[in-house]
């Protein structure tokens, strides 16, 4: 407990949870929107165990954070299949363990946005004959999948955070709680809004693409992709507050 005793552990708690915050929204938006396949009393639940496991996800790689720094070592190099000799190129297209996860967990987000986007805009749910049950544990597994990936990004940012592993749990813990408690508010206000549905697929759509990106040694700056979905929330926000105004006037 003598780490607390020195105000720059206080700090690096304070700004680490903040950014596991940032950092947890696409994945309660991912969450919330898996959750809605589920039968009705069964949503809630399903937010409340992705979360859980989300949060077990991240501690348990906290603490083999040692293992988890050797995925950054390549595993083999694309450069060779494609007879890529420029220096550059050949330093990005070594893939490790890290960017294996990052592209499998890139793409199955793309793929997920995608068919839903297109699932909403072909109006396919009004057609129910042939739509497979979601099954609880079905979508646990897929959450559970997708939190790896979201957690790998979480805790590599709360190495570079902080120098010790109870700061990190502590900020984690925290986070997800915080999370938990806003989960059944971001859903039931995505769900009952389907433009901010679309909106919340899109980010996942870009989050997919910058995943990708980023395994190729592509850095997009994170700083860009959450203004340019804060930007958009607050475009939708004003979008929203203009209808209920115009619905107001007809009714009165």
């Amino acid at each position: 407990m003598e780490i607390f005793a020195q105000a720059e552990s206080w700090i690096s708690l304070i700004t680490l949870t903040l950014l596991e915050i940032v950092l947890g929204i696409d994945n309660v938006i991912f969450i919330s929107i898996l959750s809605d396949k589920l039968p009705a009393n069964q949503q809630a639940q399903g937010r409340r165990v992705g979360l859980g496991m989300a949060m077990i996800t991240r501690v348990l790689l906290l603490l083999s954070i040692s293992w988890v720094m050797t995925l950054t070592a390549p595993l083999f190099n694309l450069a060779h299949l494609f007879n890529v000799t420029d220096a550059d190129w050949v330093e990005k297209l070594a893939i490790s363990g890290r960017d294996l996860i990052l592209i499998i967990g890139g793409l199955f987000l793309i793929y997920k946005s995608t068919a839903e986007i297109h699932h909403k805009i072909e109006g396919d749910e009004e057609s129910t004959d042939n739509v497979k049950p979601h099954t609880f544990w079905g979508t646990i597994i897929q959450i559970m999948l997708l939190d790896i990936v979201f957690s790998l990004d979480s805790v590599i940012t709360a190495v570079g955070m902080a120098s010790h592993v109870e700061i990190m749990i502590i900020a984690v813990v925290i986070a997800v709680g915080i999370m938990m408690w806003a989960s059944n508010g971001v859903a039931s206000f995505v769900n009952k809004h389907p433009t901010v549905k679309m909106l919340a697929l899109s980010f996942l759509l870009l989050i997919g693409v910058s995943l990708l990106a980023e395994a190729f040694e592509q850095h997009i700056p994170k700083g860009y992709i959450y203004f340019a979905m804060a930007f958009s929330v607050l475009v939708e926000m004003l979008n929203l507050k203009m209808k209920a105004k115009k619905g107001k006037r007809q009714k009165d």
